[in-house]
């Protein structure tokens, strides 16, 4: 492949349209045109090729560290099992708004570099991994509890109840659940609960990422509705704007009454 002549412009668009893809047949394409610019003439096409070649690098670790994250549920398929979810929930601590729980199940084969637990990943990294993990997926349910719910059983069953409910929204009905954290009591699947599990397994990150923007879109729709409280910085979370707001406003109806901050306001 002679591209002496081809301009240094035209070579970083093709290297750019290269690097942007995944697979072995990118990867080819990717090393027959490096090899052809490591013996162009052109410094500059050598430079290049220097920088595509550490592109491709870090792409490649990246998708063998991706792929490390779903060694337990290659395990379970090996075992015979046909389809393996991964739950997870967010809203927890929060003062406002629900507990909301996803369940995913993504096919054999994914491609979502950057997957890790939602915790880790910038807004913008989390945006663009829930498109892709939407546009991946098998099957994605979401399922949320309110506030009302969770101060009438307790924070730690309004949790499960959320897994429970995500997992059962499934149109794909799983033979085995990844599960954040403990065990979910009365639950209707086989289940393996991984402490940290969003950090540790794919399946669960996933379901933590797609879990996390769904509930920060929902307190950015709530803050339109509750103004002067910032659920849309704070989502919902005891931080000193939220707490001034409280003791300045009272309580919302979507406040979780039990929590204690919430309670010792005097206006409900």
């Amino acid at each position: 492949m002679d591209l002496s002549r081809v301009p240094l412009v035209e070579l970083r668009r093709r290297l750019n349209g290269l690097n942007g893809l995944n697979g072995t047949a990118s990867d080819a394409a990717a090393r027959r045109l490096l090899r052809a610019l490591r013996e162009d003439r052109r410094s500059g096409a050598r430079a290049l090729a220097e920088a595509a070649e550490r592109r491709l690098q870090r792409r490649r670790a990246e998708r063998r560290r991706v792929a490390r994250l779903f060694d337990l549920r290659r395990r379970l398929l090996r075992e015979g099992l046909q389809t393996v979810a991964g739950v997870d929930e967010v809203g927890v601590g929060p003062l406002a708004g629900p507990v909301l729980a996803c369940a995913v199940v993504l096919p054999e084969r994914v491609d979502l570099p950057g997957l890790d637990d939602s915790k880790k990943l910038s807004a913008a990294a989390r945006e663009r991994l829930a498109q892709e993990i939407r546009a991946q997926a098998l099957a994605v349910s979401v399922a949320a509890v309110a506030p009302a719910e969770i101060d009438r059983v307790n924070i730690l069953q309004a949790r499960f109840q959320a897994l429970r409910h995500a997992v059962a929204g499934l149109v794909l009905a799983p033979d085995h659940v990844l599960v954040d954290g403990q065990p979910v009591p009365d639950f209707a699947w086989p289940q393996t609960a991984l402490v940290g599990g969003d950090a540790r397994d794919g399946s669960i990150a996933a379901a933590s990422i797609v879990a996390k923007v769904a509930r920060d879109a929902l307190m950015r729709e709530l803050s339109a509705r509750y103004p002067g409280y910032g659920f849309e910085r704070h989502k919902g979370y005891g931080t000193r704007e939220h707490l001034r707001a409280l003791r300045r406003l009272g309580p919302t109806p979507v406040h979780r009454r039990s929590f204690a901050p919430v309670s010792r306001q005097s206006l409900w």
